[in-house]
């Protein structure tokens, strides 16, 4: 017989699909579909407002999409959880069913953003228009999806007993051995969707403010998104994962996120500084005057 759940501020779905006939529909990918269904539609508003052709990002965006998904689950497959696939008793199978959770934004912006830098050469136009153009989306994406982990009770945090604690099944594989079953847990999926919405705010006002960023908006993203996920894996998430050096990897890959973004942007800085330099030193030579 199930346990009553006991009451929490925050209670978990009773289920993480429905079934229609034949089809049955996971919530965690549904969260995932409509997160790119947003982030494409960011974009592409980004997109037209600085004049470019609808045709390429569409182009764009169908490669690096299914680059990102495969990514995605190659850095969870192989980086997060590779005993969980491929240790002892374990089913390597499971890597095909992605809708049981388990997709790496890391492995999927790496992967993603290779396909975009293909796609955009053979097209002429230069990754930064896209990169620009996508960032804010990016986060929009990322919120959205978070929700997924909700629906599969998983990804959560440490015990807590705040008001907002998140309620998990103690039926749930995802339960934490040896805690009451009453136990609530901290709703990381929850701070991540804030942080990544409050993001998209921050990058869409930095983006009004300073116009052309020749990919700076882009950098700007991956320190936002590098230093909220870095603090969550540091200090609240429980869910088992690789340990490197005694921390868990993706604190290392946020950490290299983070350092990324900022020599990037300083780069690009540096690099639209000198443009600026010459368009301004060409403006101000003077012209050669002719005596009658």
């Amino acid at each position: 017989m199930t346990p009553a759940l006991l009451p929490a501020a925050i209670p978990s779905p009773g289920t993480s699909s429905i079934h229609l006939g034949f089809l049955t529909i996971h919530f965690y990918a549904l969260c995932i579909l409509v997160g790119m269904a947003l982030a494409v539609w960011l974009t592409m508003k980004r997109w037209r407002r600085r004049g470019q052709d609808p045709d390429v990002l569409w182009d764009i965006v169908f490669w690096a999409v299914i680059a990102g998904i495969v990514g995605a689950r190659a850095y969870h497959v192989l980086v997060t959880d590779p005993r969980g696939y491929f240790g002892p008793g374990a089913d390597p199978l499971a890597v095909l069913r992605i809708w049981e959770g388990g997709l790496g934004i890391m492995g999927a912006v790496l992967f993603g953003a290779a396909a975009a830098w293909v796609v955009s050469r053979r097209n002429g136009i230069p990754l930064h228009v896209f990169a620009d153009c996508v960032a804010p989306a990016l986060l929009l994406a990322q919120a959205v999806g978070r929700w997924g982990n909700w629906f599969n009770q998983e990804l959560f945090g440490k015990p807590t007993t705040l008001p907002w604690g998140l309620e998990i099944s103690p039926l749930s594989p995802n339960f934490p051995q040896g805690l009451p079953p009453d136990t609530l847990f901290h709703p990381t999926f929850l701070y991540e969707s804030l942080w990544d919405l409050l993001g998209v705010v921050v990058l869409l006002l930095v983006d009004r403010r300073v116009g052309d960023t020749h990919g700076r908006i882009f950098a700007l993203y991956m320190v936002y998104y590098g230093v909220g996920r870095m603090l969550i894996e540091m200090f609240l998430r429980v869910d088992p994962a690789l340990m490197v050096a005694g921390v868990r990897v993706h604190v290392w890959t946020s950490l290299l996120i983070v350092l990324g973004g900022i020599v990037l942007y300083v780069l690009l800085g540096r690099r639209t500084g000198r443009g600026t330099a010459q368009e301004s030193g060409v403006a101000r030579q003077p012209q050669p005057t002719h005596s009658s």
